[in-house]
């Protein structure tokens, strides 16, 4: 796609204990999408995520009910238009993850961490029971544009 960046990224949260990680990656998606609304590029975030529990023996199961549980998401997303740099676009989509994920959860006591990382870490990273984000309403030249996650 022409005049478009496309920047391998890695998000990572505490969410509370009975969250829904399929819930998570839609609200990571949907919150990508508005990032270029009031400068008129669209953006799109297409990856899967997945759970980043902390070990346990068997003898420490089940986890505490109140205990936060660690998600992470591992995907690209995808800006159209020209002029953009990987800094300020992981800048503005760290903000506004952040924002989105406390207004929904409210605050766990820890922003969320959004790295940009090497697309190989995207590929070679990705657990295999990881859940694929729904993108819904996006440009479909910015969906095709941006890689397949994992393997």
């Amino acid at each position: 796609m022409p005049d478009s960046l496309i920047v391998p990224l890695f998000v990572t949260t505490d969410l509370p204990p009975r969250a829904d990680l399929a819930e998570f990656g839609e609200l990571l998606a949907r919150t990508a999408r508005v990032l270029g609304a009031g400068d008129g590029h669209e953006a799109t975030l297409t990856g899967k995520v997945f759970w980043l529990d902390r070990p346990v023996l068997p003898e420490q199961r089940p986890a505490a009910e109140g205990e936060l549980r660690f998600a992470g998401m591992l995907g690209h997303l995808t800006v159209s238009g020209a002029g953009h740099t990987v800094r300020d676009v992981v800048s503005g989509v760290r903000l506004a993850i952040g924002a989105a994920v406390t207004e929904h959860y409210g605050d766990v006591g820890v922003v969320p961490a959004v790295f940009a990382i090497r697309d190989r870490d995207v590929r070679e990273r990705t657990p295999d029971a990881a859940f694929s984000v729904e993108v819904r309403e996006a440009a479909a030249e910015l969906v095709s544009a941006a890689p397949p996650a994992g393997r």
